[in-house]
């Protein structure tokens, strides 16, 4: 695959449940290593969009091509009855984790503290612990497209705030290209390459800084305004900014 190739495309994907439209013309192409934020009002189609990537879904219309890619997804819930006696390990026992050395695997299971909640049940785990277990089983598949859906919703500040250090933080044998669903507008703000604004269709998009002064942007969420906050953070790929963050404050 050629390093400006997309590894996935999306062309013109309409999707209809009767008469009511859910998605409309949804044209966009993702490349590897970027960090990609996708943001919308709720029962703006987002969840629908990453079920139609994942393949749960089939668009009414349109085409998905992907690029031969691995695909990782950490849901927005993750439910197991307390009947089931589902552990984490055995969670974690299904990864295609062949794709990693013992010592990269051992570095993500140290790095999201998994081996002390190992032979724990998954309905008996905190929101912060079923998280971490989740992100585990999606990076032992070292994929190359990363699909978080509202990955924080529900966790407590703390867990939150490490949770996008650390998926921030990613070393070079786990670079991918990464799609986040968040409502969390100030951490994609300052945490994205490009966002994606959808309402049904896409109202809009691009880099942060220019986003935010978008009317279709302003007339969903407000007025922000940039603060620039100096930070060289990121190592891992050359589609990363460098230099500088965007951190927004709603003005509406």
């Amino acid at each position: 695959m050629a390093k400006n190739e997309p590894i996935l495309s999306l062309h013109d994907i309409n999707h209809q449940i009767g008469d009511t439209v859910i998605l409309n013309d949804i044209s966009l192409d993702l490349y590897f290593g970027e960090m990609v934020s996708l943001i919308g009002p709720n029962g703006a189609g987002k969840s629908t969009l990453v079920k139609l990537i994942l393949g749960l879904l089939k668009p009414t219309s349109g085409q998905i091509h992907t690029n031969a890619v691995t695909l990782g997804y950490v849901p927005q819930r993750f439910s197991v009855p307390e009947i089931l006696p589902l552990r984490v390990q055995d969670l974690l026992s299904q990864t295609n984790s062949k794709r990693l050395t013992f010592e990269q695997k051992a570095f993500i299971l140290d790095s999201l503290s998994i081996k002390p909640l190992a032979h724990k049940q998954m309905a008996y785990l905190s929101g912060g612990e079923t998280q971490r277990v989740l992100l585990a089983r999606a990076l032992l598949d070292k994929p190359d497209l990363l699909i978080l859906d509202e990955p924080m919703q529900g966790l407590d500040p703390d867990t939150e705030s490490w949770l996008y250090h650390f998926i921030d933080e990613l070393p070079d044998f786990l670079a991918c290209t990464m799609l986040v669903v968040s409502h969390d507008l100030h951490w994609v703000m300052k945490g994205s390459k490009r966002v994606i604004c959808l309402n049904k269709h896409i109202c809009c998009q691009g880099v942060p800084s220019e986003i935010a002064h978008t009317p279709e942007f302003s007339r969903l969420f407000g007025h922000f305004q940039p603060y620039i906050h100096h930070h060289d953070h990121c190592q891992h790929t050359d589609n990363c900014h460098h230099g500088h963050d965007y951190i927004y404050r709603n003005t509406r």
